[in-house]
């Protein structure tokens, strides 16, 4: 397909963060972009702010007049169910109907392409590594599965020669991808429903790892079944952090890497994961060809992705974070975080879970990682794409939690809770729509102060 072609993009699913960064990427290049989405969000306010029309009812009389015709694109979401007559009514009509991942193999196939995969740590990753690219001067376009502070946007820059993308395990859509610099941050089982277990999920990164020719370029934790650089931090590595300092409420580090050691590093992210994410997108930029200092510089100046350990109240008395962390490894990233930056604070989290296949599959793990909380509030499960299990609910997995100090909350109870609670540390947690809320628990919180 040419997308030098196409004059009209239609989103089935355009308020997805990744979606949404396809969007914004279109309407840059001069094409007309429309779309549709189940709910009214932020995104989608912002995407309405840059001349993107969209309607929020799936009904083929809300389509665009001009994108009847040919030469137009449409791209959905997994998400998205397979009755959709939107959908329907483009396939029944023999018009280019592609997924998101097939698009972004496409975009990136002639260019200079950068791929951040693994299950955890992939936004992060692929942020720090975009902003390092684009600081640099290179002619960059970064996809991101999140908004980056710094830019406001999940879209950095609008280069034609280097992309950087998040290579996306679910539905194996990293497949599609030619990636020429590759880093895979984490193989931990996940998307279970997709993938039935852990072995299948461990094969298809296999699968994508073998798609970076020169393993030279290819760049992984120690841990994994992959043939590749190693990056680690505080243990022996082709890439190693360390002499890791906390000076300012940030991390001062120095790399050793095959060539030489860069020293007194400075990146301002909490967190032993996010400082992984950092060797990594170092490492791939390192490799390049990029010089010392304007690594350095830039992330000393990455400002972090909105729901990674995002800070929404940093005062004396309270502290109030958001973090999107859905799987009981990121949990625990986050409480590693916190426990380290604040060791004598008592700390209260929020956890919305999301699907109830997730749930289920890692209720024992979720269990540990929450009780390791000083207090903890749980919402109803977030289905997203599913319907409900049997048995599988929040209640459940309360009874689990082994923490004296927790409660199942609704939604309309979540803020009382809250200001009922006399921890100084505030974390809410979730992929869901938590982060819907986390205005309303902003500007209550800072009532109390």
């Amino acid at each position: 397909m040419n997308l030098n072609q196409i004059h009209n993009v239609y989103f089935i699913g355009i308020g997805g963060i990744g979606m949404s960064a396809l969007a914004r990427y279109f309407k840059t290049i001069g094409k007309n972009v429309s779309g549709y989405d189940k709910t009214e969000t932020q995104l989608t306010n912002e995407l309405q702010q840059l001349g993107i029309g969209i309607h929020f009812e799936d009904n083929i009389d809300l389509i665009p007049a001009d994108y009847y015709i040919e030469n137009t694109l449409v791209i959905i979401t997994p998400a998205v169910a397979v009755q959709h007559s939107e959908w329907n009514y483009f396939i029944e009509r023999n018009f280019e109907v592609k997924k998101r991942a097939e698009v972004l193999g496409i975009i990136t196939k002639d260019t200079f392409c950068f791929a951040v995969a693994g299950t955890h740590g992939k936004t992060s990753t692929s942020g720090i590594l975009g902003h390092i690219l684009f600081e640099s001067g290179v002619n960059v376009t970064a996809f991101v599965g999140g908004i980056v502070e710094n830019y406001n946007s999940n879209l950095i820059g609008n280069g034609k020669t280097v992309t950087v993308v998040e290579a996306d395990e679910f539905d194996r859509s990293f497949l599609h991808l030619h990636p020429n610099i590759a880093c895979v941050t984490s193989m931990d089982a996940d998307h279970l429903d997709i993938y039935g277990d852990k072995s299948a999920i461990e094969a298809s990164f296999v699968e994508f790892a073998d798609k970076v020719e020169d393993k030279s370029k290819l760049f992984i934790t120690k841990d994994l079944p992959i043939n590749g650089i190693t990056c680690a931090v505080n243990e022996e590595a082709n890439f190693s952090a360390f002499n890791i300092r906390i000076v300012n409420s940030q991390y001062v580090f120095d790399v050793r890497t095959p060539m030489e050691i860069i020293q007194n590093l400075e990146f301002g992210l909490p967190g032993k994961h996010n400082l992984m994410n950092a060797l990594m997108a170092l490492a791939m930029a390192k490799t390049f060809g990029l010089s010392n200092e304007d690594i350095a510089a830039a992330l000393r100046s990455f400002k972090g992705i909105k729901r990674r350990f995002s800070y929404q109240i940093k005062r004396e008395n309270l502290i109030y974070i958001d973090d999107y962390a859905h799987h009981p490894t990121e949990i625990n990233a986050v409480h590693q975080a916190v426990r380290e930056l604040y060791p004598e604070k008592k700390v209260l989290a929020i956890f919305q879970p999301h699907l109830f296949s997730r749930t289920r599959d890692f209720a024992d793990d979720f269990a540990r990682s929450l009780a390791a909380f000083d207090e903890v509030i749980l919402l109803d499960i977030y289905p997203a794409r599913e319907l409900p299990m049997e048995g599988i609910t929040s209640t459940w997995l309360l009874e689990k939690i082994n923490n004296n100090h927790k409660k199942l909350v609704s939604k309309q109870g979540l803020i009382s809770s809250i200001l009922a609670s006399d921890a100084t540390i505030i974390v809410t947690i979730g992929a869901g729509d938590i982060g819907e809320m986390v205005p309303l628990i902003k500007k209550a919180l800072y009532e109390t102060i």
